[in-house]
């Protein structure tokens, strides 16, 4: 049988969430200009191939 500091493992636990946090925004927020420029140029031009191919009544 170990002896476990409760207070040692709260803050070990609290330490493993955040790092999981923070890979969870670095794959959120972690993107370069030029990948934001061209994912905004790509919905662009698929919004504007969808409209083209909509038929008017």
């Amino acid at each position: 049988m170990t002896v476990v500091s409760l207070s040692k493992a709260r803050k070990a636990r609290a330490r493993d969430a955040a790092t999981a946090l923070a890979a969870e925004n670095r794959m959120a927020f972690g993107r370069t200009k030029a990948e934001k420029v061209q994912a905004k140029s790509e919905a662009t031009r698929a919004a504007r191939s969808l409209d083209d191919k909509r038929l008017e009544p």
